[in-house]
Parts: structure tokens; sequence; C-alpha cells
């Protein structure tokens, strides 16, 4: 029999879940994200969230409360008489009368290999620290941040030139499946839960702005890691030599190869840049306020003649 669940959650990542989850037949009694958000220029329209676009093309109950914390809420949490409930990517904390109000338990989908990478940006931070493999995970929730027993896995293994876009996609779906396949196993009764070790716990803060700017002067290994880690989002960026005022370059392409100069120093006609030690040819580039480009259009507009040096 399809369980009755509450969905939590807000971004691009957590909708192919959602779509698996109904298409499965599961009966969903509401669906929780964020509040919309101001958009454009002028912020005068409210922008859904990705998950709340996708609940309400169903037809699913919305919810948006700003916390979970209060006795409302709770309450109204408990009401939908839910069997489980099924978080990806929601942001907002549960509390324990939140996690303990369904009597199957709360199920987080983790875009790491648990413990590794705990926290906000497990996706970022695996590609920025140069990991072969990640994964997703379908945890049980409890109280502390990612701390719960995983249900079930799926590894991934990262390519060298594989961007944080990119494997954000491969996860995405990977994660639907397996949290769909987790779910049947809870139906039937037959989900087992393994504790996650203690040991190789990693956290992954929130990228902060100023981890954004490449360092040249960093091995060329780390400086690719660093950009294809922030790529689409927020970019590693460096600025463009001139007089005016500087202009903000994003790299969201980059591969690794061989040549030496000093750090940040052109190469070449087809955008080889020095580090510390190799160098990196950037493939793909965004100009403040412009589309994303193929290096060599981007160089029509914006010549780079070899010994320009990158800020």
């Amino acid at each position: 029999m399809p369980l009755r669940l509450i969905f939590m959650g807000t971004p691009a990542f957590a909708v192919p879940t959602l779509v698996e989850i109904v298409g499965r037949g599961h009966d969903v009694a509401a669906v929780y994200t964020r509040e919309a958000k101001p958009a454009g220029r002028r912020g005068l329209a409210l922008q859904p969230t990705p998950v709340e676009r996708e609940a309400r093309r169903f037809g699913l109950p919305v919810l948006t409360p700003a916390t979970l914390r209060t006795p409302q809420a709770q309450e109204a949490f408990r009401a939908h008489k839910a069997d489980a409930a099924v978080v990806v990517a929601y942001g907002l904390i549960l509390p324990k009368p939140v996690l303990e109000a369904v009597p199957l338990g709360c199920f987080n989908l983790h875009a790491s290999l648990l413990p590794r990478w705990r926290g906000a940006a497990p996706i970022s931070r695996a590609v920025m620290a140069g990991d072969s493999e990640t994964g997703v995970m379908v945890m049980k929730m409890e109280e502390g941040l990612d701390t719960g027993p995983i249900a079930m896995a799926d590894r991934v293994p990262i390519a060298p030139d594989m961007t944080a876009g990119d494997l954000h996609d491969v996860l995405a779906r990977r994660g639907a499946a397996l949290m769909v396949q987790a779910l049947s196993a809870l139906e039937r009764g037959t989900l087992a839960l393994t504790p996650q070790p203690e040991a190789g716990v990693v956290y992954a803060a929130k990228i902060a702005k100023n981890e954004a700017r490449i360092d040249w002067s960093r091995p060329c290994k780390a400086v690719h890691d660093h950009i294809r880690g922030l790529s689409p989002f927020p970019g590693a960026w460096f600025e463009l030599p001139g007089e005016g005022a500087p202009v903000r370059v994003k790299v969201l392409r980059s591969t690794r190869t061989e040549g030496s100069a000093a750090p940040g120093t052109v190469l070449d006609d087809v955008l080889t840049v020095a580090c510390g030690d190799g160098a990196v040819r950037l493939i793909e580039l965004q100009r403040a306020g412009r589309q994303a480009m193929a290096a060599d259009e981007f160089l029509r507009g914006t010549p780079l003649p070899a010994g320009t040096l990158l800020r």
C-alpha cells in the first residue's frame, strides 16, 4: 500500500525526487518549501521555489512556514497524519517534535558519502577538494547535522573535468531513484539502517563570497578544482586588466595543461593561464552582465594576448 508522505524540499535538486514519489503512486499529503522570494532587478515579482512550481503542477498543497519551531507549525505538521516525511535540501532545521511527528520517521536525501561532507555544500566541496568519488545517501534524520543512520547509498565517480553543476544533475537523478527504492523497502518493512562511522567526518561549509576569487599562485590542479567546484554558481572569477573600473569574469569550465610563467600570465592565444605549478586552459567564461561563452568567442570580444597578467 502506498505511503502517505510529507515532502520537504526547495531547490531544483529536490524536484526529481518529488516527481519520482508522485509517479510511484505515493500519497503526498503536503509539500513544504521555502517562501517565494522577490525576483528581477526591481524585486517586484515573487519567484516561487522550483519545488513549489512542480508541486503546483501536480496540484499538491504547498506550505511555506518561516519556521517549524512554533507549536502551531508543529501541530499543523502532525495534522497531515503522514506515515513519513521525505526531506531533500529543504533549508530549515527540523526540530525534535517534527522529527517525531511521523511514525516511520523523516528521511533525508544527502548528496555525499556520509560522514564525509556533512552540511550545506557537499557537491561543491567534494569537487573543490578534488575527490574522485561521491554519491547520494538516504538517511533517517535525527537532531544532529546529517548524523542519522544510513538506509541506502549510491556511489558516483567524479570525472576530472566535471563541474559541480554537472555532478548536481547526476546526483539529483540518482538520488531520486534511490529515495523511491528506500521508500519501497520502508513500505514493506524491510528497510535496514546502519549507523554512520565515527571516523572520516568532514563538514561542507556554505560557500563564502570571499572564496570565489581565483588564486593563480596555487598549483594547477587546485585552481582547476576550484573553478569547476564553483561552476555554475557562484562562479570562480578573476578581474580583467585595464585602466578603468575592474571587470569581473567568471570561469565556468577549464582543464589542466602544461606551461609555466608568473602565476596569472596568459601563455597563448587559446587562454592558457600559468598557475603556481603548471597551467589551466580556460574553456568557458562569463563576463559580468553577459551570457556564458566559449573561450574563442570570448576572446573575439575581449582580446587577452599572451603576456597579459590576470588578477
